[in-house]
């Protein structure tokens, strides 16, 4: 099953690192333990912006480094810390990235995981600010009952090989098919760390949702992926499908400026402005089900947000997913279904809309945004109610039922 875009042209690899970073604190990770923090504290490892160089910038303790960086070790073991995921889901890979670390990053790692419930964390304290410590025996004590050197080992004891001075990423690959809850970061003895980016698809509990709440059908956090686009030039499309609101113009999908747009544009009569092409991605929804809301928001999109945009869904086996993937989505007109009708969009604001599906009834594994001619969208949110529930808006036969066709695996 492909969980990762085919189509359209990007200039980084590999493909998983357009995935959600589930570990960043922009969406709750956090550091629970780390066993030194001498030079700079752990929770630099989580912070969602690049690692920068300090230059001649020096603190109390020495050089300072925009990463985790440990003492030199003059004792027996290794250094290591535990992370927290902000969003529960399936890893598929790791960034270990060490830019600005020239003479002091760790020379080998290695990253193991584990899925713990809620109520088997131990207490473990509070960490705080810190820096020029190490881990107290009050720590070492409370982080023991984890017993994370038997966690599941991911990525086994991997040399680092920065590929330049100013920015090295080592990216790892994974193929468990696991929820993980929690990572341990292990660095081999000591040194320092930039960035850890733990790249995945986000995983929930559909049993437990409300079923008379709305839910965000297509969000990455509750395992939402773009599985095709047309044009991701400037960000993919699995950037609007992100956790909370959008930070900036680079926190959503654009498109590059058709190249088959005319010398001059013109209206109909109707007074439309008549653009050629558009631009579209399609998503797997999370969890099968039926749409009720749309949201597709334009913020920070204030001079390159799209004129106009639509919404079909359809219903795809896992089969018939991944034969669309290789034929970049030609799926034949009749199975895609109107959710939105054609839409006039405003820069720089969020527009809702009522889903056609009150009046359709339909479940949907897939949806497809298409953008026209060109442009860029923050976020896309498609509310609706999982097929595990099936009940619409109160206001609309709340006692309605809906069914997937025959064949359909539920666990897409």
């Amino acid at each position: 099953m492909a969980d990762l875009p085919r189509e359209g042209k990007l200039d980084r690899s590999p493909d998983f690192i357009q995935l959600i970073d589930l570990a960043s604190e922009s969406v709750g990770g956090k550091v629970l333990f780390a066993t030194d923090d001498f030079f700079a504290p752990a929770e630099n490892l989580l912070k969602s912006d690049s690692p920068r160089s300090g230059g001649d910038e020096y603190t109390e303790f020495g050089r300072w480094v925009d990463g985790w960086e440990t003492r030199r070790r003059r004792s027996p073991g290794h250094d290591w810390c535990i992370v927290r995921l902000g969003v529960q889901g399936t890893v598929r890979g790791f960034d270990v990235d060490i830019s600005h670390l020239t003479g002091d990053c760790a020379p080998r790692i290695s990253i193991q995981a584990a899925n713990l419930e809620e109520d088997k964390e131990p207490e473990i304290p509070q960490r705080g600010v810190r820096m020029g410590v190490a881990a107290t025996p009050e720590e070492l004590e409370a982080v023991a009952k984890l017993k994370s050197d038997d966690w599941d080992l991911l990525v086994p004891m991997t040399e680092l090989r920065p590929e330049k001075p100013a920015s090295s990423h080592n990216y790892f690959p994974v193929s468990s098919q696991q929820k993980w809850t929690h990572v341990r970061l292990n660095i081999f003895p000591d040194g320092g760390i930039a960035r850890l980016r733990v790249y995945g698809v986000g995983h929930k509990d559909w049993a437990a949702a409300d079923p008379k709440e709305p839910l965000d059908l297509v969000a990455t956090a509750c395992g939402g992926v773009c599985v095709g686009f047309s044009n991701a030039h400037f960000g993919h499309p699995n950037k609007m499908i992100g956790v909370g609101p959008p930070r900036s113009a680079a926190d959503g999908w654009e498109t590059a400026r058709r190249p088959d747009r005319p010398p001059l544009l013109e209206q109909s009569k109707d007074g439309e402005l008549l653009l050629p092409g558009c631009e579209w991605a399609v998503f797997r929804l999370a969890h099968p089900g039926v749409i009720t809301q749309i949201e597709v928001d334009t913020t920070y999109f204030k001079g390159n947000s799209p004129a106009s945009c639509n919404l079909d869904g359809c219903v795809l086996t896992t089969p018939e997913e991944e034969d669309m993937i290789r034929q970049k989505w030609k799926l034949p007109g009749h199975r895609w279904k109107a959710l939105l009708p054609v839409t006039q969009l405003s820069p720089h604001r969020s527009h809702v809309f009522d889903s056609l599906t009150l009046e359709l009834q339909d479940v949907v594994t897939h949806a497809r945004l298409t953008i026209c001619p060109d442009g860029g969208v923050s976020r896309l949110r498609l509310k609706g109610f999982p097929s595990s529930i099936c009940l619409l808006r109160p206001r609309d036969k709340s006692g309605m039922r809906f069914s997937v066709k025959a064949g359909f695996r539920s666990n897409l």
